[in-house]
């Protein structure tokens, strides 16, 4: 068989379809004001513009082309977004997060152990229900005034209301508008629309699905990351192998050479021609073959999978060693996205076992810190340029760059560069500020993963003790000398345990500095 036609196989569904979490809606459709209001708003208003040009470049890919394309404008608004990794939420508190522009909730509605997702406002002043938490009865709290809500959004109780006086609890303006959404590979996803009449959009339309994740055979490691530069930007990173070996040198094993007649000159960081070639480019996405037998697909909008290594059919895949990367790149806001990532392999699955996930996320956040920078100053560039000019602001000959543009042909083509946003969005990239600041690790990433959360606190409790115990050491000296401690040889090995425990204390607040908060990267220096 052609190992290329395994990458055209349609996508196969899991055996048993993962249950929806769609709510059924009230019976009046009036709890969905603030969505609508929304959506009435965003219809007056025009829709932010991307940081890059509408105008890509000629492109040595089939997926070039300056014609309007016939299949019409991508509906950003009638996809699934993924929310969060569910081994990263924890079921006893409500999380909030900015998903295409929209504010949203999830949390976990123990009554039906599913997780639901809400807009992140309590209708009665809109104070956002994720600083809220989870009542003595599983329902979400509003923690401002006390109101309380079931998985289907509306409101169970109003403290303030007399309980013997009108039922307001029970209007629909005290509810708040719920989204369908489901759990599909570990992975929390809603759709962003609240009507009635899109709750049971599942029988639809589902999320992509990576059957590799599923497989028991393989083990697959999570992250998540708050990016300071926007959608676009952050997809086109990700289709750009090309970097690799400069933006990320010293993180990742040098590339092999590849064959090319006629080079007299090498670099050190191991680059050289990559072959791409572009099929099924289509309002849903592309597919983009390598040249060794692997393969890349972006599904739109969020979500783009392949391997380096050939396809193997389904009874090859056990035997031989097989790893995939699996990108969901999410809109958060213009000049703002968020990666989350799914790594399955079927090899070294042993190492699971004893390598704790937070382990994994320092190499990897030192890969995303790495060309932080370089993409949130790209980002102002192709702005300042200005959409009209993108396709003089750039140069992109090589074959390197198809996935690149192909991706940007898409985003002209069925998106006019422009994010659907779910809410008005002011069309403004964040001011520039400094790179602590950009890169900094504790909000974009540690306080969203519970893996690196916990082992920060563990790691601060071990500083605190160490430096105690440095203390109680010394104390020891003072009090036990000229009659416990008589010998040199007493003290020497008593001051040596003191001095031992207060440099370990030192290189752990070190250690947590750099891999939890902050660690900057200077390529001048790499």
């Amino acid at each position: 068989m052609d190992p290329l036609s395994l990458l055209v196989l349609p996508r196969a569904r899991p055996s048993l379809p993962p249950r929806t979490n769609a709510a059924r809606a009230p019976p009046s459709a009036a709890r969905l004001a603030p969505a609508r209001r929304w959506r009435r708003q965003r219809a007056r208003l025009s829709s932010p513009v991307s940081a890059v040009a509408a105008e890509a470049p000629p492109s040595p890919s089939p997926s070039g082309g300056g014609e309007e394309d016939s299949e019409g404008r991508f509906d950003w608004l009638d996809q699934w977004y993924p929310f969060a990794p569910v081994c990263d939420l924890d079921p006893g508190a409500p999380h909030g997060k900015t998903v295409l522009g929209l504010r949203v909730v999830a949390w976990y509605d123990r009554a039906v152990d599913e997780w639901r997702v809400f807009d992140d406002a309590c209708p009665h002043r809109l104070a956002p229900l994720s600083e809220g938490r989870i009542d003595d009865k599983g329902r979400l709290q509003c923690v401002y005034h006390g109101w309380c809500f079931d998985g289907r959004g509306s409101c169970q109780f109003i403290p303030q209301a007399p309980a013997l006086g009108p039922p307001v609890h029970k209007n629909s303006k005290a509810c708040v508008a719920s989204y369908p959404s489901v759990v599909q590979n570990n992975i929390l996803w809603f759709y962003p629309r609240a009507d009635a009449e899109h709750q049971d959009v599942l029988e639809r339309k589902r999320p992509p699905f990576i059957p590799e994740i599923d497989d028991p055979s393989f083990v697959t490691v999570y992250g998540i990351r708050d990016l300071s530069y926007g959608y676009d930007v952050l997809v086109e990173n990700l289709m750009d192998p090309a970097h690799v070996p400069y933006a990320h040198k010293g993180l990742m094993g040098k590339l092999r050479k590849k064959e090319d007649p006629g080079r007299v000159e090498f670099d050190i960081e191991g680059g050289g021609p990559m072959k791409m070639k572009i099929e099924e480019a289509n309002v849903s996405g592309f597919l983009s073959p390598q040249e060794n037998g692997g393969y890349f697909r972006y599904e739109a909008p969020c979500t783009f999978y392949g391997s380096p290594l050939p396809r193997e059919a389904e009874e090859k895949k056990k035997k031989k060693p097989q790893f995939m990367l699996v990108f969901m790149c999410i809109p958060v806001a213009p000049g703002k996205s968020r990666v989350i990532w799914a790594f399955p392999r079927n090899v070294g699955v042993w190492l699971d076992k004893i390598i704790p996930r937070w382990y994994y996320h320092i190499g990897q956040n030192a890969i995303l810190d790495s060309d932080i920078y370089l993409l949130h100053i790209e980002e102002r560039n192709f702005a300042a340029a200005g959409v009209e000019n993108w396709q003089k602001a750039v140069y992109v000959p090589t074959q390197s760059d198809n996935m690149v543009i192909a991706f940007r042909n898409w985003f002209r083509k069925h998106c006019k560069s422009q994010v659907g946003w779910a809410a008005p969005t002011v069309d403004q990239l964040p001011a520039t500020t400094t790179k602590d600041k950009l890169m900094e690790r504790y909000w974009s990433h540690v306080a969203q993963c519970r893996s690196c959360s916990t082992a920060l606190k563990a790691m601060k409790a071990l500083e605190v003790a160490l430096q105690v115990a440095a203390v109680a050491v010394v104390g020891f000296l003072a009090v036990a000398k000229g009659t416990l401690v008589t010998s040199v040889v007493h003290k020497t090995a008593i001051v040596s345990l003191a001095v031992l425990c207060f440099a370990a204390s030192r290189w752990l607040a070190n250690f947590i500095e750099k891999n939890f908060y902050f660690q900057d990267y200077v390529h001048a220096y790499k």
